[in-house]
């Protein structure tokens, strides 16, 4: 009976450090960029768009080019988003990966 007590009892904190995981991933902050700066915008963990910016000499330039640098921009985020999503789960896991298709937030 004492392992299975043991067992839960490690089962808990798992659970508590992935809850803490997934507060920390929805506070993270990453800023995709494009251009050379002209535009940036910024993703949060849940992959939100919350802000974006444009340089006003993009003002100029054609619709294709605009369209282009934001798609850019938006990619830029989403790589850097998943590499500190990952650097999050690692924290929890002690760095052995999730199988594949797991996600968090769950």
């Amino acid at each position: 009976m004492n392992d299975f007590t043991k067992m839960f009892s490690q089962a808990k904190k798992i659970q508590e450090k992935i809850k803490d995981a997934q507060e920390n991933i929805k506070k993270i902050e990453v800023e995709g960029i494009s251009g050379g700066k002209l535009v940036t915008l910024i993703l949060n963990g849940d992959g939100e768009l919350k802000k974006i910016f444009f340089d006003p000499s993009l003002m100029n330039e054609k619709k294709e080019i605009i369209e282009d640098l934001i798609l850019a921009a938006h990619n830029d985020a989403k790589s850097k988003l998943k590499k500190k999503t990952s650097e999050e789960i690692s924290k929890v896991t002690g760095g052995i990966g999730l199988p594949p298709g797991f996600k968090i937030p769950f």
